[in-house]
């Protein structure tokens, strides 16, 4: 497989808005969680919430996007000095040979939630409300094509919790099909009602802060997030020079929400993503573990780690830092990947108190310093939608 570099890459979420944020989180610990107190939502559970997108609309000639999902889009590119990255790469390419390839689960359907509660006494929805703007699935890349003004092959993914993983996979096949020269990738996904009341009615969400791989864990903390990343062929100028090596996609055909039981479907996604990367299992440093807090997510996901890596190779799950951020945890996890190359970061699991004595895998439960040159990153969705992906760190 050719590698694609990651030029350039932010990420916002509940520990902060940029990469330095994230990483300061990371080293001290210090998780983004809190207990509910998202608005009209009475649950008994922590959230990671993006603090003051309530007072950040979107930009004035984008006013007909603002909604929630998109401000956190917008937030997320004003980080890090991103807009400008691309402005660069617009430069290197053309604003038309850069394709856009998003990932969202719910996308701003928010919107439309605060719509029906404004309804008049016919039932006609707010006249200001744009579905199309909005709460559609397209929305988000709609509105960042126009911030960013590039006008290549655009496209939005929606596999649940998987989405802003398969962006990557898709954008490497749309450069090397000769349909783009660069991409810019991502995922965004924003709290809602709909989110926090369904996982709630499907018996998923804590009432306790999330405990990846513990014995005793009992649920998810739902958050929100957003994250984007430029993929070209050559290295850029600004980061140490980072690659995607290998992807691996599967499907479980099992069940609507839960994964086949002895992780078939994401142990294929890892064994490809190895394939392309032409790596041995012991030629990755860390495992960057979808690892969501549920019973049945996390014993299916350590069956088949445990198949592929044995017990040899570091894993651990950043949701205790974040929550599960849904269509955005794909590239949550894989820019927290890159951060760990970039700093020489091998992450605990947080809040994994006592490991499940069932498991096979290596749970990480201190954060070390040491340099790594290869990181495996998992992102498994409802009904068995699995992608793995590899980065690694060129000079290592």
């Amino acid at each position: 497989m050719h590698a694609l570099y990651l030029t350039a890459y932010t990420l916002t979420n509940a520990l902060g808005a940029g990469k330095q944020a994230n990483v300061d989180a990371l080293l001290q610990g210090r998780s983004g969680l809190r207990p509910n107190d998202f608005p009209d939502v009475d649950l008994n559970t922590y959230i990671g919430r993006v603090p003051d997108l309530e007072r950040l609309p979107v930009r004035g000639d984008l006013a007909a996007f603002d909604c929630r999902n998109n401000r956190l889009a917008q937030l997320t590119l004003q980080q890090d000095d991103f807009v400008a990255a691309v402005a660069t790469a617009i430069r290197r390419h053309g604003r038309e040979r850069i394709a856009l390839v998003l990932g969202t689960s719910t996308s701003g359907i928010l919107s439309t939630e605060l719509a029906f509660k404004q309804r008049d006494a016919a039932g006609a929805l707010p006249a200001a409300f744009s579905f199309r703007h909005t709460h559609d699935i397209y929305s988000v890349a709609d509105f960042v094509q126009n911030y960013l003004q590039i006008t290549g092959p655009a496209l939005v993914v929606s596999t649940a919790c998987s989405s802003s993983a398969k962006v990557f996979a898709d954008a490497y096949r749309l450069i090397y099909a000769g349909l783009a020269d660069a991409a810019l990738v991502g995922g965004v996904d924003s709290l809602c009602l709909t989110t926090l009341y369904g996982f709630n009615s499907l018996e998923l969400v804590s009432p306790d802060i999330c405990r990846p791989a513990d014995a005793q864990r009992n649920g998810l903390s739902l958050g929100e997030g957003g994250g984007f990343a430029l993929l070209e062929k050559t290295p850029g100028e600004s980061l140490p020079p980072i690659r995607l090596l290998g992807y691996g996609e599967s499907s479980d055909a099992h069940h609507m929400s839960t994964p086949h039981p002895e992780g078939l479907g994401a142990r294929l996604a890892m064994e490809q993503a190895l394939q392309r990367a032409q790596l041995a299992p012991a030629q990755v440093d860390y495992i960057n573990l979808h690892g969501t807090a549920t019973p049945t997510n996390d014993t299916v996901e350590d069956k088949a780690v445990s198949a592929v890596f044995g017990s040899g190779v570091p894993g651990s799950s950043t949701k205790g830092w974040t929550g599960h951020t849904l269509g955005a945890a794909g590239v949550t996890e894989i820019i927290f990947s890159s951060l760990c190359l970039e700093h020489g970061v091998v992450p605990r699991s947080l809040n994994t108190r006592s490991v499940d004595p069932a498991f096979g895998g290596h749970i990480q439960l201190t954060t070390e310093r040491r340099a790594l040159r290869t990181v495996l990153s998992n992102s498994f969705g409802f009904g068995g939608n699995n992608c793995s992906l590899i980065v690694g760190r060129e000079d290592s």
